[in-house]
């Protein structure tokens, strides 16, 4: 055998012995057609059901692994909104602050003007970064009282029917992040009583 003849079969790997085909003979030691026919179509079936086995089990991994993603995706989300929305709610007392400042008008009149422009401009700093993030007050004087964004203080008696159950004053503003409330609106409630005489 030469040099070259050598190289040829050490690069055609062997089979193995389940790749090998078995044919069958018959007692005359002729091949027998039908019986390795027979035998192959078995081996192709059983095949197709290996290969069908495989590829659904690559698509449930594969449809389950998507599944997996989209859920981390939505807890990645839900973690970043809640952290945003915690930060949020810890500037809503700095705002509260403000607002108590502001609620004097007497006093916060007498403040040196540069000053006082100063301070309501960086009010107004907050207030877009809020509205930046969709974080609107709620809670105005005369509107409906609705428990799902008021929390009532105390009742105000008035002998006006039309106010009954619209708010009195706010006490503390109420803020919304998108549709949801994440701080109620702290209030007085007007309670219509009959006059006495």
């Amino acid at each position: 055998m030469s040099d070259d003849e050598e190289k040829k079969d050490e690069t055609i790997p062997e089979p193995e012995d389940s790749e090998v085909l078995e044919f069958e003979f018959n007692e005359d030691g002729e091949e027998d057609l039908k019986k390795t026919f027979k035998k192959l179509r078995a081996d192709l079936k059983m095949c197709k059901k290996e290969k069908e086995d495989y590829l659904n089990g690559w698509q449930k991994e594969r449809a389950e692994f998507a599944n997996y993603r989209k859920q981390e995706d939505d807890r990645r989300a839900m973690f970043s909104e809640s952290m945003r929305e915690r930060i949020l709610m810890r500037f809503l007392s700095v705002l509260d602050s403000f607002n108590m400042a502001f609620a004097n008008k007497e006093a916060w009149e007498k403040v040196d003007d540069n000053w006082r422009k100063g301070v309501e401009y960086i009010y107004s700093q907050m207030n877009a970064i809020f509205e930046e993030y969709g974080v609107r007050p709620i809670g105005e004087e005369g509107e409906a009282f609705d428990p799902n964004i008021h929390q009532s203080i105390d009742m105000v008696e008035t002998d006006d029917k039309e106010l009954e159950h619209k708010i009195a004053n706010v006490i503390q503003k109420g803020f919304k992040m998108g549709e949801r409330v994440i701080r109620p609106a702290r209030v007085n409630v007007y309670e219509y009583g009959e006059p006495r005489e």
